[in-house]
């Protein structure tokens, strides 16, 4: 085997993105991917979405059980400090070449100290965004700190991340992998789908995801009132579709309000996850997407489908001409979906690749430096960072 390339999953969201990259490392000669799997995928409360991974057929090198049953700050410390001790262990078992994370969630910072201490080289998709609504920004810039190989979705990722003193020739575009379902892997149509979902679609039909508020949590539980009342105001033959927050402080509580809501609500369907196929087809049959969650920025352009953005989780992010950046006021997001119900994305562009995302991770795989050399790293200051 060539080049051992260790990868952290802890969520239905990154295991989505990183669907092509494990697939196209394992059918590589010559690097060999192992995948660690933790956080949310090993949790029943978050559907224990380890399931789709072994139903993928996707070899799992190794389990870091670090969920406490709390999302206080106190309990995602503690999740933390268990991550950190979990992934240690691993990666002195696994002793793998090259450590590949994606994103910045607290799992992913946890595994980056691990082996930032081993002195494993770290590989980081997704850097040089902007989430200025959460905490993840922070753990997203440490880890870039933290990384020796940087593959960013956009050119404007690329330039912040040159902007923290990267070496240029260690950042490369390489756009969003998520993208890649889109040209690899067939949907379901309306009636698979409906099958499915166990329930019918609607005339209309809005998908909603809306994730804690991390650096607010009051405010977030405040925005949270008034997205449940605007979607109260929508016409009996629109359809809700909701999935359940992440494992972030607060989400629990956000969780619980959303499934007492929908109890008496017969048109509207809550899921704990709703896994990568059934989630991206029921996002091309929608007529919006509405909330926090990057997927409305990332892969709802693709489908022509206008997002509705609210508040200022995902605030700072590249977004195409078919996000609405919305208010956390109920009038203001009724407003948002009238407009975008009526607006023509036909010839709306994706400004986060274009589905060839994953066959550019392998070959920057490929062609990285010898550890030796990526391990010494320089602070860059580069008066070019915007060519």
């Amino acid at each position: 085997m060539g080049r051992s390339i260790a990868i952290v999953t802890g969520s239905r969201a990154d295991y989505g993105l990183l669907y092509w990259p494990i697939h196209d490392l394992m059918d590589a000669v010559d690097l060999e991917p192992l995948v660690i799997v933790t956080g949310m995928h090993l949790s029943p409360e978050f559907g224990l979405t380890v399931r789709e991974i072994e139903r993928d057929q996707v070899p799992i090198a190794a389990r870091v059980d670090m969920l406490v049953s709390s999302d206080s700050p106190g309990g995602i410390a503690k999740s933390m400090a268990l991550g950190l001790i979990g992934f240690s262990d691993v990666i002195e078992r696994l002793k793998p070449d090259v450590l590949m994370l994606l994103g910045d969630r607290f799992e992913i910072f946890a595994a980056a100290q691990a082996a930032m201490l081993h002195n494993v080289p770290i590989v980081h998709i997704a850097g040089g965004d902007t989430t200025e609504g959460a905490f993840d920004e922070a753990i997203r810039h440490a880890i870039t700190k933290m990384s020796h190989l940087h593959l960013v979705t956009n050119s404007v990722a690329r330039a912040r991340v040159l902007q923290m003193g990267e070496d240029p020739a260690q950042v490369k575009v390489v756009g969003n992998p998520g993208l890649d379902h889109l040209k690899r892997r067939p949907l379901l149509d309306r009636s698979e789908l409906e099958a499915s979902l166990c329930h019918p679609l609607g005339r209309h039909n809005a998908l909603v995801t809306f994730h804690p508020v991390t650096l607010d949590p009051e405010h977030g539980l405040r925005q949270q009132e008034e997205l449940l009342a605007a979607l109260d105001g929508l016409p009996e033959d629109w359809v809700i579709w909701f999935t359940l927050p992440n494992a972030d402080t607060g989400g629990r509580n956000l969780a619980a309000a959303f499934q007492a809501w929908a109890k008496n609500r017969p048109q509207v369907h809550v899921f704990t996850s709703l896994g990568q196929l059934r989630y991206l087809s029921l996002m091309r049959a929608s007529d919006v997407v509405v909330g926090n969650s990057s997927s409305g920025l990332y892969e709802a352009p693709s489908f022509q489908v206008p997002t509705i953005n609210i508040g200022d989780r995902q605030q700072g992010r590249l977004a195409a001409a078919s996000v609405f950046h919305c208010i956390p006021e109920r009038v203001a997001i009724q407003n948002a979906i009238n407009n975008a119900l009526i607006m023509d994305c036909s010839d709306v562009e994706n400004p986060y690749g274009d589905g060839l995302s994953s066959e550019r991770i392998v070959v920057a795989l490929r062609d990285m430096q010898p550890v030796e050399c990526l391990l010494k790293k320089k602070f860059h200051l580069n008066d070019t960072i915007y060519d």
